[in-house]
């Protein structure tokens, strides 16, 4: 017997297992609660998302202006440099290059570490995309379990309708009157 195949005695076991369960649940009125609860999966799904594309947004826009700010740091630790190797700099023009080389280099620092930290977004948008997956396949699961187990709707009878009728479907007067002398009026 194959692994994934389940003896029809195990089958109908787990069947009334279920059976019960959602019995219990219906008397505890937790069918309402499922109801509940896959009308606010989309939602929760729906933010979720939109919290994941934002991340993304704005993770995009400081590597971005990082992107922009360190080419300019670079020229100027550059420019810094070859002021201080020119033969020789002033003092003033010296402590200035100085001065510039050493926050440049700080500022690409930095910009390196921002850039570095943005490596949350791409594990946050894993980690958000898999639960939506997760929420998505529980939702269909909880869908397909309350379309499962709803009871069909009761058709009711039409009423008959009391009153004036349509000509055609009103009783003839010969008729009332064969009706009421065979019942002795």
């Amino acid at each position: 017997m194959s692994q994934n195949l389940m003896p029809d005695e195990t089958r109908q076991q787990i069947g009334g297992i279920v059976r019960q369960l959602h019995d219990a649940l219906q008397t505890l009125g937790y069918d309402a609660v499922l109801h509940e609860v896959t009308q606010e999966i989309p939602d929760a799904r729906e933010r979720l998302a939109y919290v994941g594309a934002m991340t993304e947004q704005a993770a995009d826009r400081v590597l971005t202006l990082v992107d922009m700010a360190k080419p300019e740091c670079t020229s100027l630790v550059e420019q810094g440099r070859a002021l201080l190797a020119a033969d020789p700099p002033p003092d003033q023009l010296k402590a200035f290059a100085e001065r510039s080389v050493e926050v440049a280099s700080l500022q690409q620092d930095a910009l390196n570490d921002i850039m570095m930290a943005q490596d949350f977004q791409d594990l946050s948008g894993q980690v958000i995309n898999k639960v939506i997956k997760i929420i998505s396949r529980t939702e269909k699961q909880l869908l397909e379990l309350l379309v499962s187990t709803t009871p069909p709707p009761k058709v009711e009878t039409p009423a008959v309708l009391e009153g004036p009728q349509t000509p055609d479907k009103a009783m003839k007067q010969d008729d009332v009157d064969d009706l009421l002398a065979s019942l002795g009026f």
